[in-house]
């Protein structure tokens, strides 16, 4: 069995998180997503909409990912490669040539996926920030 990890925060699930777990997937037999918890995303100084246990439970529900562990710091990805068999690890593109995930090449393979254009977290949240509050009461676009 082959074994695939990849890591996020994946907030506000969008088509560019399910096509990347999708692709993620096809790599292998089996998917363990390591997400971050809260604690760790204030260390990396990101703030996610939804709290853990939420955004755990979306990614549970998707018929690509196998496993869902928690991700508590940068340190954890050696023993989460050895504890859990992983055959290889899954980033998007934009993580490439990062010291976060390329010294992992000797444990496992590292291989870097493409990132869905025109779609991210920061996106929609800038976006959805983006529209003028009418009586004090922030508008959804239509479109």
């Amino acid at each position: 069995m082959k074994r695939v990890l990849t890591y996020g925060t994946f907030d506000l699930l969008h088509y560019g998180h399910i096509r990347i777990l999708e692709r993620a997937k096809k790599l292998g037999d089996y998917l363990i997503v390591a997400l971050s918890t809260d604690e760790f995303n204030k260390v990396k100084g990101k703030k996610a909409y939804h709290n853990y246990e939420t955004r755990k439970k979306m990614l549970e529900a998707l018929r690509c990912v196998d496993l869902v562990i928690p991700e508590k710091s940068w340190e954890q990805k050696i023993d989460d490669v050895k504890n859990y068999y992983v055959d290889i690890v899954v980033m998007g593109s934009d993580w490439a040539g990062s010291d976060k995930f390329d010294y992992l090449k000797q444990y496992c393979q590292v291989i870097y996926l493409d990132r869905t254009e025109g779609i991210s977290t920061t996106k929609i949240k800038n976006d959805l920030n983006l529209q003028e509050p009418i009586n004090g009461i922030n508008q959804i676009p239509n479109n």
